[in-house]
């Protein structure tokens, strides 16, 4: 029987399987000859001491013992082109594998994205980068995949109370990822890899009998008495059908707005806001692991770090070893960073949100918005600094030792952010109470972090889209919203959801309570 054996490693033994069961021979008090083979189960990486070690969960087989390999396969998939109908408004991730969901379990998905597919949003991200030119239907937000596909696709979460992750983990590895995210402890896809998995499950969805819509927005919802019966479309038509799951995204303004404007109930919800840090990632390697240079058998070295400043949170957010700064603005008039990695992070740069919790109280000056209070002071933020840095997609940027001595820096380096910076006084883009805390947050953070604290790194203004600044409400049983039935508010952009894998868990749990409602059973 396989042994399975915990063990604390140097990471160029991590690396090399003849070091590897060398080292679990010894270990095992066994002959090299005896082993047949080792599988990794599970690895992280332990930085605390001067000497990194790598953590390794394994599964020794010896010989005459059959190797037991993980077999991933799909579910079983139902045809389901003649079967009842549910409306899937997103092509996130979230409703992609609601989608999926609804196929397992007899029922046919359409779903509607306002945006393109992978391949069609490519030219719109151009055109963001060198054209300044943003696309309000198709962007870094907006398309197939949603944020994710092309900002980062990171799968790390502490939503296992959610769900299952290791079946998304799975199924992803079923779509083409890697099998090394079912090992690792921060799994991490690749903003170069996800467009083929996303590709892969939109033809996955349409193999089986269900349709994906490009290029078609919502721009209504066909309502009668408390119950939903479809949605309208931008061009005039109508999709009837009494199961909507609506996974729109943190950044679907018009739907919080459309939601609003036909009194269904919205409320305003807390988020973070703050900066988009780059440092060289060679400093923060140095940091981290103590070192002078990390060595071939070391990966980019990530940060996570959380400091309360007057009685805020200010934390690290979507930290992007090896990776860049991206335009992610939804409209015109405004500037939005976000950060991302390609799979094997190999640029020079790291970047992290570094942001600061808000309340509800500090929407107090937009309460006249109601619900939307939240969303329009994230609003008015990503307006300043648009204005402040010329009206391009151009965004503020400042040294971080000279934003906490409130110095517009003489002069900035070449960044990651491809549109471009330009030097300001960031404190112009942000309110004075957030400003304060930034301003003390980044001093102390580098009082826990020795050397993060420079101005070799570049602050970027702002990093405000974390989360949605509203939730729609749904009963905690049926899923459904808490006024109109068939309505299924998921993922993100309801509040549900914080990333990849919570998306795709809550987008399954809707899908499993729209086909409980469809045919009248409980799973």
């Amino acid at each position: 029987m396989p042994q399975e054996i915990q063990i604390q490693v140097l990471p160029q033994i991590a690396a090399n399987n003849d070091l590897l069961v060398d080292y679990v021979s010894k270990l095992t008090h066994t002959s090299v000859n005896e082993i047949q083979h080792i599988t990794i189960l599970k690895r992280s990486i332990d930085a605390r001491q001067k000497q990194v070690k790598i953590n390794l969960k394994v599964q020794v087989f010896y010989q005459n013992e059959e190797i037991i390999h993980r077999n991933i396969q799909f579910p079983h998939y139902k045809n389901v082109q003649n079967a009842p109908v549910a409306i899937v408004v997103g092509a996130g991730p979230a409703g992609y594998f609601a989608a999926l969901q609804l196929i397992e379990l007899g029922v046919k998905p359409i779903v509607v994205e306002r945006g393109k597919d992978v391949r069609g949003r490519r030219r719109d991200l151009k055109a963001i980068n060198v054209d300044h030119v943003v696309n309000p239907d198709s962007n870094y937000c907006f398309g197939e995949g949603g944020a994710g596909t092309y900002s980062d696709g990171k799968l790390y979460t502490r939503s296992k109370k959610r769900g299952d992750v290791n079946r998304i983990l799975e199924l992803l590895v079923a779509f083409g990822a890697s099998q090394d995210i079912l090992v690792e402890a921060h799994p991490h896809i690749g903003t170069n890899k996800l467009p083929k998995i996303m590709e892969d499950m939109r033809c996955k969805i349409i193999e089986y009998g269900g349709e994906v819509l490009f290029n078609k927005k919502v721009v209504d919802f066909n309502i009668k008495g408390n119950q939903i019966n479809g949605v309208v479309l931008h061009t005039g038509e109508t999709i009837d059908a009494n199961q909507v799951i609506l996974a729109t995204g943190h950044s679907a303004r018009d739907i919080f707005e459309l939601l609003n404007n036909k009194q269904v109930l919205i409320e305003a919800k807390p988020f973070a806001l703050g900066v988009r840090a780059e440092h060289p990632q060679t400093l923060i390697d140095s940091i981290q692991y103590s070192c002078d240079f990390r060595g071939d058998f070391l990966p980019p070295a990530p940060y996570s770090i959380v400091k309360q400043v007057n009685g805020r949170g200010m934390y690290s957010f979507c930290m992007c070893p090896g990776g860049v700064i991206a335009p992610c603005a939804t409209d015109v008039e405004e500037v939005v960073t976000n950060g991302w990695s390609p799979s094997k992070r190999d640029q020079a740069t790291a970047n992290s949100g570094i942001v600061v919790e808000l309340k509800l109280e500090d929407f107090k000056p937009y309460q006249k918005y109601g619900a939307l209070a939240g969303m329009y002071f994230q609003k008015e933020i990503e307006n300043t600094a648009w204005q402040v840095a010329g009206k391009t997609q151009q965004v503020p940027a400042q040294r971080m030792v000279d934003f906490s001595n409130k110095k517009i820096s003489e002069s900035l380096p070449k960044t990651s952010y491809v549109p471009g910076v330009v030097s300001a006084e960031l404190g112009d883009v942000f309110p004075k109470f957030l400003t304060g805390i930034m301003r003390q947050g980044f001093q102390e953070f580098g009082k826990s972090m020795k050397g993060y604290f420079t101005n070799d790194a570049i602050l970027h203004a702002p990093e405000s889209r974390t989360s949605s600044p509203v939730r729609i409400p749904r009963n905690n049983e049926t899923l459904e919203h808490l006024q109109i039935k068939g309505l299924y508010p998921c993922g993100e952009g309801a509040g549900y959801a914080g990333g990849i894998i919570s998306a795709a868990i809550d987008g399954e749990k809707c899908a499993i309570k729209c086909a409980e409602q469809i045919f009248g059973y409980r799973n």
